[in-house]
């Protein structure tokens, strides 16, 4: 169905912000984007980023608007996790079946090409703009220098908020009756670090790899850029024996380092800089509902539902309400009101699903993927997987490589939880995880 062109703003140009501004504008829109931060290309990275994993929910929402390709230019395929285990040799774990990858991208060169991209679609953006208010019946922003300073405002058809975990627009709507607002903060904090290029440009560690270093309490990962860096990230407590907090001089840092990474000690040249230069950000998971307003605002991405990055699903989750949201205005052409209706009711659920689903990977990647008991767990299902493929699909492979909802690959997950929980309890099951007794087991369970 054919939309009249109304008159749209959406809040943010980050990632979600600038594709719905081009989804919205090949619908014949008028789209005005606005950001208190400067153009982002034209500024220096900050170091506090985590790279990207694009997986098949954000290639869909980009192939959807024919940018899909232009995109993998600049994205390196991670076919692998690579483990880095004190005392054992690196070994590596196969993401899914062959040829299934996530994809690496640095979120500022993203986010520059995306917006690139939207100007040449005909957006307008509205940089070191900052909105204060805004009137939710009358889709009207207000902006200024200052709270305090003198507002300008502008009356659009519609708003949409796009301006992440803190969100403004959502700020106005928490102040309304019976609005659900929650979030919650987990006690591990992130700081990136980087690994330099050799001298000819080449990688360091392998290039087609996510690279982990898991240590119980707190780990490293580390994904490839381009021009043959990686960016890394150490996850950490900000308190107890081994957090941020103890960690306040070069010699403690040097310690902290030789004792829990000494082989990245020796790939990564500014690393002690890089420490003491980046901020500690913190990670939080965000819920609230309804996420629209009658037909004239709706929050879209972080603004609606802010997930902590274990499951590398935040950027792909919010591509994927772009999605759907264009699905629903095929669907009901001018009939907004129905579109952000079904809209929410939809992604709600599978927004939930994800923040549980990132929250439990954390557990998973820092304690459970050294644990020889999660690993010969995760050998059986992965056996019983390949005799069995369309019995036992994962629930990473249903988050990452499909694009079933999230909250079936929750429910699925958890099913298949229940029954490895048995498995794991049959006697002598590390001499006979791969006999036909265990796979007789599982099928009978799945009846």
């Amino acid at each position: 169905m054919k939309q009249t062109p109304k008159n749209v703003a959406i809040i943010g140009s980050g990632l979600v912000g600038s594709l719905l501004s081009i989804y919205l504008k090949r619908e014949g829109h008028n789209v005005t984007v606005f950001d208190r931060r400067p153009d982002i290309r034209n500024v220096a990275f900050s170091g506090r980023s985590i790279n990207l994993a694009m997986s098949n929910r954000g290639w869909l929402a980009l192939r959807e608007v024919a940018i899909e390709e232009t995109i993998k230019e600049i994205a390196i395929p991670l076919h692998q996790r690579a483990m880095h285990v004190i005392g054992k040799p690196q070994y590596f774990q196969p993401y899914g079946k062959e040829g299934e990858a996530i994809w690496s991208i640095s979120r500022g060169v993203l986010n520059r090409k995306m917006i690139d991209l939207a100007e040449k679609a005909g957006v307008q953006f509205r940089f070191n703009e900052k909105v204060w208010d805004i009137d939710l019946p009358e889709a009207k922003i207000y902006t200024g220098e200052s709270e305090k300073s003198e507002w300008q405002a502008y009356q659009y058809d519609m708003v949409f908020g796009c301006d992440g975990a803190f969100s403004r627009v959502r700020h106005k709507m928490q102040r309304r009756s019976r609005f659900d607002y929650s979030q919650d903060f987990i006690d591990v904090g992130y700081k990136e670090l980087s690994i330099p290029a050799n001298a000819d440009g080449t990688h360091k560690l392998d290039k087609n790899a996510f690279h982990i270093w898991p240590r119980g309490k707190f780990m490293l990962i580390a994904m490839p850029n381009l021009d043959g860096s990686f960016t890394c990230t150490l996850f950490m407590p900000f308190e107890g024996p081994v957090s941020f907090e103890n960690i306040i001089d070069r010699k403690q840092a040097t310690t902290f380092f030789t004792t829990y990474f000494p082989n990245v000690m020796l790939v990564m040249d500014s690393l002690l800089e890089d420490f003491f230069k980046n901020p500690t950000s913190a990670m939080v998971t965000m819920k609230c509902y309804p996420w629209t307003y009658w037909d004239k605002v709706a929050l879209v991405g972080d603004s609606a539902h802010a997930v902590v990055p274990f499951y590398g699903q935040g950027m792909n989750a919010g591509f994927e309400d772009i999605y759907m949201l264009n699905k629903l205005m095929e669907t009901h052409g001018d009939d907004w009101e129905s579109i952000f209706m079904e809209y929410q009711k939809e992604r709600k659920p599978n927004a939930d699903a994800i923040a549980e689903l990132s929250y439990r990977n954390f557990m998973e990647m820092s304690s459970k993927t050294a644990d020889p008991n999660f690993l010969l767990q995760k050998k059986i299902e992965k056996r019983f997987a390949a005799k069995h493929p369309k019995k036992w699909i994962p629930a990473y492979s249903r988050v990452t490589f499909s694009e079933r909802p999230y909250s079936e690959a929750l429910a699925v997950g958890d099913a298949q939880e229940a029954i490895m929980k048995q498995v794991m309890q049959l006697p002598n099951i590390a001499d006979k995880w791969d006999s036909t007794e265990v796979e007789e087991k599982i099928l009978g369970l799945l009846q």
